[in-house]
C-alpha cells in the first residue's frame, strides 16, 4: 500500500486534494501533516470532509522544524501546501520563516524517504502588482515578503529536482485566488458582502481577479503530474485561473444569480471608502476586533490580478468548472456559507 503526504494538509486546499487523491485510487492513504488539526480550524466543512473520507490521517508537525516522522507505507507523492500566506496578518519574517524553512525541510524529507514526486503550490504574488496581463513567461518582480518567499521556495524545489532529474517529477502551480466551501477568504467575504448588502463598487467593476475553484485546482495539479509522466517530462510550472480571469463585476453578478437575489450595487469613491476603512481600523485594532474592512484588503480590491493560464491553454487542459457552475457546486455543498 502506497501513501501520499500533504504538508500544510489541514488547510483549505490540502483537505480537498486529499479527497481528490483518494478518488483516483493512486494511493490508499493520505497523511495531512500540519501543526493544527482540521478540527481546530474554524471551518466546519473541512472537518466534515475529513470525517467522511476513509484513508485520511492527520499528523501533528511543523515544517519550520526538521521532519522526523516517517509513515509506515512507501510515499509515492508529496504535496507541499504549507505556507504563511494571508495578507495582511503576519510580520515579514513570518513569511520567510515558514515558506523557506518549510520548503527546505520538505525537500530534505523527500530525499530521505525516497519520494520522487512533489507538487508545490506557489502563488501569483511573485509576478508583483501590475495591470498588465501576466503569463508564465512574464518577469517575476515580487513586491511583498510573501511573494518573495514564494519565489525563493520555487527555486528550492527546483534544486531538489535538479539533483536527480531523470527520476524526479516536480509540479509548481501559481494559483490566483482559490475559492470554495470552507475557504473563509476573499471570495467568501465578497459573497457575504453582496448577500448582506454591504458590498460597494469603487471604480473597480472591471478589475480582473484571477481565480479558480478549489476542485478545479486539485484536478489540474493531478492532470499536470500525470501528463508529465506520459510525456516523459519532469518539470511543470503553470498559472491556475479561469480563462479569462473573472472581473469583480462577474463575481458579483454570478453571486446574485446563484443566490437567487437581486442587488443594485452602489458605487462609492475609492478614497472615501479607504478613509472609512482606516477609521474602522483605528477603532477596531486596539480592541482586538476582527472586521472585513481592512485598508489592505480595500486596496487589493482595486488592483488587478490579471493572470493568464497560458500553459494550461497551450496544453488543452479540459476545464470542468466555469464561475457559475463553481458557485452552484459550492452552494450545494455548503449552503450555510451562502446566507
Amino acid at each position: 500500500m502506497r501513501c501520499a503526504v500533504i504538508f500544510g494538509g489541514s488547510g483549505f486546499i490540502g483537505v480537498f486534494f486529499a479527497k481528490q487523491l483518494l478518488s483516483t485510487g493512486a494511493v490508499e492513504k493520505v497523511y495531512l501533516f500540519d501543526k493544527e488539526k482540521v478540527a481546530d480550524k474554524p471551518f466546519a466543512y473541512r472537518s466534515r470532509l475529513v470525517r467522511e473520507s476513509a484513508g485520511i490521517v492527520e499528523i501533528h508537525g511543523d515544517v519550520r522544524q526538521s521532519i522526523d516522522w516517517t509513515p509506515a507505507e512507501p510515499v509515492s507523492l508529496i504535496a507541499n501546501f504549507a505556507a504563511v500566506h494571508r495578507e495582511p496578518g503576519h510580520e515579514d519574517f513570518e513569511y520567510y520563516e515558514t515558506n523557506l524553512l518549510g520548503a527546505q525541510h520538505v525537500c530534505d524529507w523527500a530525499e530521505r524517504v525516497g519520494c520522487n514526486d512533489i507538487i508545490f503550490t506557489s502563488s501569483i504574488s511573485p509576478y508583483g502588482p501590475s495591470e498588465e496581463q501576466k503569463d508564465e513567461s512574464s518577469l517575476t518582480v515580487p513586491a511583498t515578503a510573501y511573494g518573495s518567499s514564494k519565489l525563493a521556495a520555487e527555486k528550492m524545489h527546483q534544486t531538489w529536482l535538479a539533483a536527480d532529474k531523470e527520476r524526479r517529477h516536480l509540479v509548481i502551480v501559481r494559483p490566483g485566488v482559490v475559492f470554495g466551501p470552507g475557504e473563509g477568504g476573499n471570495v467568501s467575504r465578497l459573497i457575504k458582502a453582496v448577500i448582506r448588502r454591504y458590498f460597494f463598487y469603487m471604480g473597480n467593476r472591471d478589475t480582473r481577479k484571477a481565480g479558480t475553484y478549489v476542485k478545479e485546482l486539485c484536478l489540474a495539479m493531478w492532470w499536470m503530474l500525470q501528463r508529465q509522466k506520459t510525456q516523459g517530462e519532469h518539470f511543470s510550472l503553470f498559472n491556475m485561473s479561469m480563462n479569462p480571469g473573472p472581473s469583480i463585476h462577474d463575481y458579483v453578478d454570478t453571486v446574485c444569480e446563484v443566490a437567487g437575489i437581486q442587488r443594485r450595487v452602489p458605487s462609492i469613491p475609492y478614497p472615501l471608502l479607504l478613509c472609512v476603512a482606516y477609521g474602522i481600523e483605528l477603532i477596531a485594532r486596539p480592541l482586538g476586533l476582527r472586521h472585513p474592512f481592512s485598508p489592505v484588503r480595500i486596496r487589493k480590491l482595486v488592483r488587478s490580478n490579471n493572470i493568464h493560464p497560458g500553459r494550461l491553454v497551450e496544453l488543452g487542459y479540459p476545464y470542468q468548472y466555469d464561475l457559475k457552475s463553481a458557485f452552484n457546486d459550492w452552494k450545494s455543498a455548503a449552503p450555510e456559507e451562502w446566507r
